[in-house]
């Protein structure tokens, strides 16, 4: 009963909240922290296995959200470093294989056609089974093109591991004499990273309530707007991205000034 007499409030509520959307600022590049799949399975009696594939398939709709909002790059944390080393083989494999689906997904459905996403990786790639490194080389072929969007996916990622991989990478052309002056600008210091061309995140959604970003693209991070969610990855709603982005909205972002 009280869920009818609401309705009509939800409904108002929300086309406010998009007429408000659609006359503010939109963030350019949008980062995801998908957290809460296992706890969601907790929650609900259910398997790691249907907390991954429910995961999955969440941001897949994510993706055609923000597209449609018309945000231009999207970085999604995948997997993590510490992921990667420490959890057992089992959820690892199960891991991979709903990114290896995603990815082939990717090449097949009309996301990165439609909208013109080129798709990138960063992380210890190396890391990978052979197929997904396999499936990770097609999508990127296949979208190398596009200009209008990007999606990087952040796999076996870690923000620390890419800062010392890029002084390492600079240290090692120094010695060769490859690089004459080891003074060093922002822009400059860049393209040592996994992959230069990704910017500067203008807004990071975390779900599952947690607060802290656990080492995810720490230079690029450096003035991002921060939106925690209190939902499971797998509950996400189209609502809860729209309170992320009029969030973002009414925020005034000085960066230092």
């Amino acid at each position: 009963m009280l869920k009818t007499v609401l309705k009509p409030v939800y409904q108002i509520y929300e086309r406010w909240l998009w007429y408000q959307i659609k006359n503010g600022p939109i963030p350019k590049h949008v980062g995801i922290i998908p957290d809460g799949n296992r706890r969601w399975a907790r929650h609900r009696n259910s398997s790691v296995h249907e907390a991954y594939l429910q995961g999955y398939k969440k941001l897949k709709e994510v993706l055609i959200w923000l597209a449609e909002l018309g945000v231009k790059d999207v970085t999604v944390f995948a997997l993590s470093t510490e992921n990667c080393d420490k959890r057992s083989s089992v959820e690892l494999n199960t891991i991979f294989k709903y990114i290896k689906k995603g990815i082939d997904e990717l090449i097949t459905d009309e996301y990165i056609y439609k909208y013109k996403v080129k798709v990138r990786t960063i992380g210890k790639i190396e890391k990978l089974p052979d197929d997904l490194k396999l499936s990770i080389d097609r999508v990127i072929e296949k979208s190398s093109a596009f200009k209008d969007r990007s999606l990087t996916l952040a796999i076996c990622y870690g923000g620390r591991q890419e800062i010392l991989d890029a002084v390492e990478k600079l240290l090692l052309e120094y010695k060769k004499g490859e690089l004459k002056n080891i003074m060093l600008d922002e822009d400059s210091f860049k393209k040592y990273f996994y992959d230069e061309e990704v910017s500067d995140i203008d807004l990071v959604i975390r779900t599952s309530g947690e607060m802290r970003i656990s080492n995810f693209l720490l230079w690029h991070l450096a003035y991002s707007e921060l939106f925690f969610c209190e939902a499971y990855w797998p509950e996400f709603r189209k609502i809860d991205l729209w309170r992320a982005i009029r969030s973002y909205q009414r925020r005034k972002r000085n960066f230092g000034a």
